[in-house]
């Protein structure tokens, strides 16, 4: 959708759909069953959701992925993937952590508990976006596919730039990417969230700044602050991206810390390593 000319005539909506979220305390024998083990010695490992935009900060292993998915399969949210412990055991223990899980809705505009998520709500991994950039760069493959059928006919390469240009073999390529999948109408994350967010429900984020520059992580920030205040969104976001934790207006949970603590994004440590890292070579942007 092009949620441009909807927010210009939208209000500020913010409406938290998911209130709180409770993950699994049990224990079991194995240190090491998925997803018991992401957990262990966490403390109560609650989430509670009171602004549109909450951060999942933690650095690579963290359990932020795994705490996204976990929500989404309780959530019954589009996306979702089920995830199985071990190749041979009998218990299902992904889904025995689901199952212990539990949540609490927000309220709707006058005050009463929401009986469900809003329907278009959704998780989208990083793996979704790389996917839709994947199937945008086939187009590339599927060009280079088509000039090459036509060399191995026997089309000298002298002619190859030529016929590559032509309104013929342009409409031929027109008429191959129809018979495909079809593909993203974005270029970039930027325009695929046009096509996936819709205004008025909940989305779990997994690192979307994938793929992006920093300046770009920024305008996708920036975007989704806008998009929480006045299209009615709330985001749940797995990043460790110092631009958009910088940027986002969020509660930032710490999952580097025992007891998944608060924290400012000026404290994490993947944003001090950037800080003292640029500091370190201060005198060097002043030459």
């Amino acid at each position: 959708m092009n949620w441009y000319s909807f927010l210009a005539e939208s209000q500020v909506n913010s409406i938290i759909y998911l209130s709180s979220f409770s993950f699994s305390c049990e224990t079991v024998n194995s240190p090491y069953i998925y997803p018991y083990n992401v957990f262990a010695g966490k403390g109560e490992n609650v989430l509670f959701f009171n602004t549109p935009v909450t951060i999942l900060y933690g650095n690579n292993a963290s359990g932020k992925s795994t705490m996204l998915n976990i929500m989404a399969n309780k959530l019954q949210l589009a996306g979702q993937e089920y995830a199985t412990s071990n190749q041979f055991g009998r218990v299902a223990y992904f889904s025995r952590f689901v199952d212990e899980c539990s949540y609490t809705l927000g309220e709707c505009e006058d005050g009463r508990t929401l009986r469900k998520l809003p329907e278009k709500s959704r998780y989208i991994k990083s793996e979704d976006i790389l996917y839709e950039i994947k199937k945008i760069q086939q187009e590339q493959i599927l060009c280079d596919g088509y000039i090459y059928e036509h060399v191995r006919r026997g089309m000298p390469r002298e002619q190859r730039e030529q016929f590559r240009n032509s309104r013929m073999a342009q409409q031929q390529l027109e008429n191959l990417k129809f018979a495909q999948e079809k593909y993203s109408n974005g270029e970039t994350t930027l325009q695929m969230l046009d096509d996936y967010i819709e205004p008025d429900a909940l989305y779990l984020l997994d690192e979307p700044e994938v793929s992006l520059s920093p300046e770009n992580q920024t305008a996708l920030a920036e975007k989704l602050n806008q998009m929480a205040r006045f299209l009615g969104c709330q985001f749940i976001i797995s990043t460790h991206s110092p631009f958009m934790l910088g940027t986002l207006q969020a509660r930032i949970y710490n999952l580097d810390t025992r007891e998944l603590e608060e924290a400012e994004w000026t404290e994490l440590g993947n944003v001090r390593y950037f800080y003292e890292f640029f500091e370190r070579h201060r005198e060097e942007f002043r030459g």
